[in-house]
């Protein structure tokens, strides 16, 4: 039961970008950055960790996930080393998906042709 609720929670996630980018005027990148303050939004409301739990890797989808790993990481650096915790506790909690996702984009652009767009 518990891959039915993680496709259902992940399909309902991604339905809603796809009604967004289709029924609105906001744009790909608006949607994104909505998407990950929305992480932070339940990370800081506490219900993202329930969501997680109920659904899974549905619930646990990038762009949420990204915002509640900022959030997380705030709150963990802030504990340890006060005020300034506020301004590199994010970064260093996603730096290795920040790493990850240059390294693979480098490598992208290096297999990949480019072209214009027209």
């Amino acid at each position: 039961m518990s891959y039915v609720w993680t496709f259902l929670v992940g399909g309902a996630i991604c339905v809603i970008g796809q009604l967004l980018i289709d029924y609105t005027a906001l744009t790909p990148a608006r949607i994104l950055t909505g998407y990950v303050v929305a992480g932070v939004v339940l990370s800081a409301v506490g219900l993202y960790d329930p969501l997680v739990e109920f659904a899974g890797a549905g619930a646990s989808v990038p762009l949420l996930g990204f915002g509640h790993l900022l959030a997380q990481g705030v709150v963990s650096a802030v504990d340890e080393i006060g005020l300034p915790g506020i301004f590199t506790g994010g970064l260093t909690a996603a730096a290795g998906g920040i790493a990850a996702s240059l390294v693979f984009g480098v490598l992208a652009a290096l297999v990949g042709k480019s072209h214009d767009q027209s």
